[in-house]
């Protein structure tokens, strides 16, 4: 089963996620997976595994928080951090969604990752918590160093400005989407898996075998 955005949902789909509930943007219909995990409990429904692989193909992997969600899946980090420079060398990246409520779901999400620009960047970092803003200017994320003192003592160094500056290596990156599979449990392992592909014409839905 095959079709586009703008296509009906052929005759005969008749698996427990109905494609024709589906949002026919896959990015949209990933927020609304995301909130119904929140409104039925779920912590954080915004935490996403990121996979990332640098220039001799070392695939490295991490839990981030998602930051935005628009015309791609946003994320801010340390731009000298290992994913950093995994993305310098490799800018493509695959991030998993996983949801235990409302039902047992997965989203997984792989494309082209951008940075965002600085009018962005700062903007995000302006909502971020003080403590939490001087603590990024002091840590030089994935840096080796001796002790935790040696991080507290660079803390306390930043000082007490009540709006403490966004340094230029820190800011966003945003996964331009190119291939969305939606999964969600069934029972006796007849899972429902749902994929858009992005292609000249828009998206492509596919439904996969479990």
């Amino acid at each position: 089963m095959t079709q586009t955005c703008a296509d009906a949902a052929p005759v005969g789909d008749t698996g427990r996620v109905d494609v024709t509930d589906l949002d026919r943007d896959p990015v949209r219909q990933l927020a609304n997976w995301i909130a119904d995990a929140r409104a039925a409990g779920e912590l954080m429904p915004e935490a996403m595994c990121l996979a990332t692989s640098g220039a001799e193909g070392m695939p490295s992997a991490r839990f981030v928080l998602m930051r935005g969600l628009d015309d791609g899946v946003v994320f801010f980090t340390d731009y000298g951090s290992d994913k950093a420079r995994d993305l310098r060398d490799n800018p493509r990246a695959a991030a998993v969604f996983h949801f235990s409520a409302p039902v047992h779901r997965q989203v997984r999400v792989s494309g082209s990752v951008a940075k965002t620009g600085a009018e962005e960047s700062d903007r995000y970092w302006a909502t971020r918590p003080v403590a939490s803003r001087r603590s990024a200017i002091a840590s030089h994320q994935s840096s080796v160093i001796t002790t935790r003192r040696e991080l507290e003592a660079a803390v306390a160094a930043v000082g007490d400005a009540p709006e403490p500056v966004r340094p230029e290596r820190w800011g966003g990156y945003r996964i331009h989407p190119e291939v969305v599979e939606f999964w969600e449990e069934g029972q006796d392992r007849l899972h429902d898996r749902l994929r858009f592909r992005r292609d000249h014409e828009g998206w492509r839905l596919e439904r996969l075998s479990p």
